[in-house]
């Protein structure tokens, strides 16, 4: 129905920089809440920011507030995580998912019904 693959992640040192894209195809993400999760190695699954369907709302976990910025382009079919001043403890795997219930933006991963299939950034101090 729709397909989620993630692009963008690699290793990149203390204080820089990276944008990680998902693309989705298949159905229009249009009218679904977007959001972005990460999973470190033998850590929960955890919330990272989310969009409203026209992007007018945004959220933001506290550890990332300040310095990760999400955005989207729904003419492309496209949502960006521009991550800046990264530390080494944003080192995970970082998954994009699709809400299409829900209008209010929801932190849970059980509200996300579609998943990519993720993309390691690696943070090295």
């Amino acid at each position: 129905q729709v397909q989620l693959v993630e692009s963008g992640g690699g290793l990149v040192q203390a204080g820089g920089s990276l944008r990680v894209t998902c693309v989705a195809s298949g159905r229009t993400i249009s009218s679904y809440v977007m959001g972005w999760f990460r999973q470190a190695p033998g850590k929960e699954r955890e919330f990272v920011a989310a969009i409203t369907s026209t992007g007018s709302s945004t959220y933001y976990a506290d550890s990332v507030k300040g310095r990760f910025t999400i955005s989207r382009d729904n003419a492309k079919s496209t949502v960006y995580l521009q991550m800046n001043s990264l530390k080494p403890e944003d080192t995970a795997v970082y998954y994009c998912a699709a809400d299409r219930t829900r209008v209010r933006i929801t932190t849970t991963s059980s509200a996300y019904g579609y998943w990519g299939q993720g993309t390691q950034v690696t943070v090295s101090s």
